[in-house]
């Protein structure tokens, strides 16, 4: 019988980035997933970031996990999202080779010590004195360990809906995980059904592109790890279109034969990214939809077209297609579908992605609510590192708001669940002026140093980019001109008599550092990798003084720890509601606490209240 530390179920990006993350931290790891070949796959969108999504992913790579040096190796086209405003908002984003990404996969895989490949299916959970101790097989093989981190995806229960034909699926090709979802059923864990969805694949080779709208990626391209400065392979563009009035009517006069309005599907699906069906219920006054055409590789015809999902029957996914500028004559390599699975409520896990109700057990990715690759892998990282660290007898890696969009993922699904697939934002972070994706790793890579989590050459760019940064730093704030002599260099300032430096003098909104370069060319000794990270400091530190007294009282907040067995009937004052929300949601802190939905202040009064109570009988 073999024997583990960590078993992660499933390859997907929660998978991987799971395993890796076990692994990176000393502990012995098994992948158990249905097909070696199929590690790392992208099942929907060949695509890496966006707003919100980018920063996860630069803070996986500030971790040395592995999606965003994949991404770098199979990126055919990069670009920055909202680059015309500030950094705190703008998202990298890489078109991908799916090809190449899952070969990156697979290498990664491959080379990580500690980290064995199990192809199988998980099919039941071997529990021994209410802790998890192993898995079982479909073959029957048992392989024991301390802890197990279930990525499932859509597998469980998985359904796929064509119109009005259903099959199982956990998704086009690949059969669900039955038995395994029926294990969970069994341990009474609180269980729901989401849906998700999938454009049609076209034939690249029969869309007019000569007539098309063309979109490059950008010139100076934003890499996601923190290790490459430059793409790794060719560059395309991708093509856009439109949806028309046509293509809007075809649909509303077939919308009874979609499978989510023939009330075919149950499951709630993701708001923010809705099929073609909703779009144009949703936002009837609309006349036209724009459609990006994005190419699946740089050897493959496949293109995936963005913003047309469906589960309209096949032959009404042809006639809407073709009704569209470019695709008169396209061919359907696949049809789109949605797909129905199972998901577990994210309230039942701790901050470390744990089952309260089941030691050892921990849940990453779509199983938890939530939607896209970059919200599978974080979660994935998190349920990793701690997995192991609970394997290996170590403190929980914990991820707060205030640091970090994983944080603000996390604290989001275990203290408010989900009616829907969670998607991140960056609206979704109260202090993204100091959570940007441009400074993941002087936010994360220090942490990842402590828990030991991080190979030699990460550590080894690290600390020679900080050892340049403070050097940057030092040279900026010894270059001091005084109101008089920055007028005098044609710099709009206030004649106040204050002295300022030249990182100060980089929070006004009319001054670069090529300005102020020019007037102390020492700083020209500054590279522009360090000089450009430096100016992103600068034109933030005011704002950052003032944002740091809010997370100071968060934080305390936060340092207000709640018991589990914290009895929140015996709280006279609370309303019957609120003792039932926080009671289901067992927050860990006060400050998660008001995170509650309906939470208010007077409750956290008497919370608190009741906390310096307990923690004056226990000190008396």
């Amino acid at each position: 019988m073999k024997h583990f530390d960590v078993i992660v179920v499933g390859g997907g990006h929660a998978g991987t980035e799971a395993a890796h993350a076990a692994a990176r931290m000393g502990a012995k790891t098994a992948l158990v997933t249905l097909r070696r070949e199929a590690i790392g796959v992208m099942s929907c969108n060949p695509a890496i970031g966006g707003l919100g999504k980018g920063h996860l992913v630069r803070e996986i790579d500030a971790m040395d996990g592995v999606m965003g040096v994949a991404a770098d190796r199979a990126g055919i086209q990069f670009r920055l999202l909202n680059r015309r405003k500030g950094p705190a908002v703008q998202g990298p984003r890489a078109q991908a080779d799916r090809k190449l990404y899952r070969q990156a996969m697979a290498d990664l895989t491959a080379q990580q010590a500690n980290l064995e490949v199990v192809e199988g299916e998980a099919v039941d959970l071997v529990i021994k004195n209410g802790h998890i101790a192993g898995v079982i097989l479909a073959d029957g093989a048992e392989i024991e360990c301390q802890s197990v981190v279930l990525t499932t995806g859509t597998f469980l229960h998985g359904v796929i809906h064509i119109g009005d034909k259903s099959y199982p699926g956990g998704r086009m090709g690949d059969r669900p995980s039955v038995p395994l979802a029926d294990r969970l059923k069994a341990l009474n864990l609180p269980l729901g059904r989401l849906k998700t969805g999938t454009p049609p694949r076209l034939n690249g080779k029969t869309i007019d592109w000569s007539i098309l709208e063309s979109q490059p990626g950008d010139d100076d391209p934003a890499m996601f790890s923190f290790l490459n400065k430059k793409p790794l392979v060719r560059q395309i563009s991708c093509g856009i279109t439109h949806t028309n009035e046509v293509t809007h009517q075809i649909i509303r006069e077939n919308l009874s034969r979609s499978a989510m309005y023939g009330g075919h599907i149950e499951g709630v699906g993701p708001r923010y990214c809705p099929s073609i069906e909703d779009k144009i219920v949703r936002f009837a006054d609309k006349t036209s939809h724009q459609v990006f055409l994005e190419p699946e590789g740089l050897d493959d015809d496949t293109v995936y077209p963005n913003g047309i999902s469906t589960s309209l029957p096949e032959y009404v996914q042809h006639e809407y297609v073709r009704s569209m500028r470019g695709l008169e004559n396209v061919e359907i390599l696949q049809p789109g579908y949605a797909i129905e699975y199972d998901y577990v409520d994210p309230r039942s896990l701790n901050s470390s992605l744990e089952m309260r109700a089941q030691p050892g057990l921990y849940l990453a990715g779509q199983i938890n609510g939530t939607t896209g690759y970059e919200e599978a892998a974080a979660q994935g990282l998190v349920a990793g590192l701690n997995a192991a660290a609970a394997a290996l007898g170590r403190e929980q890696v914990q991820f707060s708001r205030t640091q970090s969009y994983i944080g603000v993922m996390v604290d989001d699904l275990i203290t408010r669940g989900v009616t829907e697939p969670y998607r991140m934002f960056t609206s979704r972070a109260e202090f993204r002026l100091s959570l940007r994706a441009d400074n993941a790793d002087q936010r994360l890579t220090p942490l990842a140093l402590e828990i030991g989590c991080v190979s030699d050459v990460r550590t080894a760019a690290y600390l020679a980019k900080q050892e340049a940064m403070d050097a940057g730093r030092a040279l900026m704030e010894a270059c001091v001109l005084t109101p008089k002599e920055a007028i005098s260099h044609g710099f709009k300032v206030n004649q106040d008599g204050q002295r300022r430096s030249a990182f100060s003098f980089l929070s006004f909104p009319d001054i670069t550092f090529d300005d102020m370069a020019r007037v102390f060319p020492e700083l020209q000794d500054i590279g522009p990798e360090i000089s450009d990270q430096l100016a992103k400091d600068a034109l933030y530190a005011n704002y950052l003084i003032r944002q740091e007294r809010d997370i100071a009282a968060m934080q305390r907040d936060e340092a207000w720890k709640i018991p589990e067995d914290f009895d929140y009937s015996g709280l006279s004052g609370l309303s019957n509601e609120l003792r039932l929300k926080l009671g289901k949601a067992q927050p860990s802190t006060l400050g998660q606490a008001g995170r509650v939905d309906g939470v208010t202040p007077a409750a956290l009064a008497l919370i608190l209240a009741k906390l310096r109570q307990s923690r004056k009988q226990k000190s008396a």
